[in-house]
């Protein structure tokens, strides 16, 4: 809700300011057609911005990466299209509940949970749903959690909650939890507070397993949380007794965009490692929703995954 809040807010005020300019100028002798015209540009100023901002830092703080991935002039114009495209729809946000409600009560043997990353909602997770409902494989439902910073144990709490209400819905007794950034420490935090008895296996995705540079440029309890040497990624070092016992399976990428150092995001020898991929468009790109559906399979029993890594992990 609170993510929402400001999106719809954010996105009313900056086009009512800029209705109001255009206006004023209008009444000056400006012409009305450049104002309609630009404003899909002035819209996309602010994700270009941030676009800009994290890939610069992405690059700077960036992991030692074998010479073969090294990315040509098309490749990292793919790779900046590619993520500027995903931040450009992020106020989609701002209708969350409509984009992302839960499926309707239905017994259910294996039901999916995704969980999102720090200053996002459930609204991030639009294009795996449907590659995953295309596929029979769900019910799919998607936890929006906050507020937005908050400690990542106080989310926890909240998946924990999610969880019961899924199986009360479904009839199940456990879920494939499918995390994005964050959303992969919020699941381990779960684990080791409530056990891993409702969870069958954890996919994450970009998850900074041993935090990221890019958290000391914002604040909030999570952030902090999330910076290389915290105290709280100290204690998550060691995987528990309780996370031991579910298979966990982390997809990362080479060229992440917020994870920094990207190697950050080893978690074991089931890594699944791509490249060529930065931060928030791992949520749509094909090579991802293919790999997440195939450890959902697995998962259900339906067949070994069979996706090969890219790169060394």
């Amino acid at each position: 809700m609170w993510v929402a809040i400001f999106f719809a807010t954010a996105l009313g005020i900056g086009t009512l300011a800029y209705v109001a300019w255009a206006a004023r100028a209008v009444e000056h002798g400006a012409a009305w057609w450049p104002f309609v015209v630009g404003y899909p540009f002035a819209y996309l100023a602010f994700p270009l911005f941030v676009t800009v901002l994290w890939m610069y830092f992405g690059r700077r703080w960036r992991s030692a990466r074998p010479a073969a991935l090294e990315l040509d002039l098309m490749g990292r114009v793919r790779l900046f299209c590619h993520e500027f495209a995903s931040l450009a729809r992020a106020p989609k946000m701002a209708l969350y509940a409509w984009l992302m409600p839960d499926p309707p009560p239905a017994p259910a043997a294996l039901p999916v949970l995704l969980l999102h990353g720090v200053g996002c909602n459930a609204a991030v997770w639009t294009t795996l749903r449907r590659h995953l409902d295309a596929q029979g494989l769900g019910p799919v439902y998607a936890l929006s959690y906050g507020p937005p910073f908050a400690a990542i144990e106080t989310f926890a709490v909240q998946v924990a909650a999610k969880i019961a209400a899924i199986e009360r819905a479904t009839g199940a007794t456990q879920v494939v939890i499918v995390a994005h950034s964050m959303g992969g420490l919020v699941a381990r935090a779960y684990l080791r507070a409530y056990g891993p008895a409702h969870v069958r296996r954890l996919v994450s995705i970009g998850t900074p397993y041993a935090g990221s540079r890019h958290a000391w440029l914002m604040s909030g309890k999570p952030l902090a949380q999330m910076r290389p040497g915290s105290a709280y990624l100290h204690r998550l070092a060691t995987p528990d007794a309780s996370e031991r016992a579910v298979p966990m399976v982390s997809i990362w990428s080479w060229h992440d965009s917020m994870v920094t150092p990207q190697t950050s995001s080893r978690l074991g020898p089931d890594d699944i490692v791509l490249s060529g991929i930065a931060h928030n468009a791992l949520l749509g790109d094909p090579q991802v929703l293919a790999i997440v559906a195939e450890q959902i399979r697995r998962a259900r029993g339906d067949g070994p995954a069979t996706t090969e890594a890219v790169g060394a992990g």
